[in-house]
């Protein structure tokens, strides 16, 4: 059974666009993952400063792999020094099972 894993980021307005290019420059990082299933990175529209990152899953140990390998790995960074400082101001992470699922007809 797939599970999900959402980071909820709270990101203020003017860093905004820091992390969606953070994002788009390590595009394709998560995907060669085993067990990796899907990602998304989504914007809010009204209302709030909260960005949802999505990424579905194989399995827990499918996800816990790859935060303790490539994930660990891409947010060290350079020295501490070099580190850049986080965009997000805050971070939750939100976990799910799949129980049920739909796609459009024909696919």
């Amino acid at each position: 059974m797939s599970v999900v894993k959402i980071n909820v980021l709270t990101v203020p307005t003017e860093q905004r666009e820091t992390l969606e290019k953070r994002f788009a420059a390590r595009a394709h990082a998560v995907e060669n993952s085993d067990g990796f299933e899907w990602f998304e990175l989504l914007r809010p529209v009204e209302g709030t400063d909260t960005y949802l990152v999505y990424t579905r899953w194989r399995d827990e140990a499918s996800f816990q792999a790859w935060l303790e390998g490539p994930m660990k790995a891409a947010h060290r960074g350079g020295t501490e020094g070099e580190r850049p400082q986080p965009a997000a101001s805050a971070s939750t992470l939100w976990s799910f099972e799949v129980v049920q699922q739909a796609a459009p007809k024909g696919e």
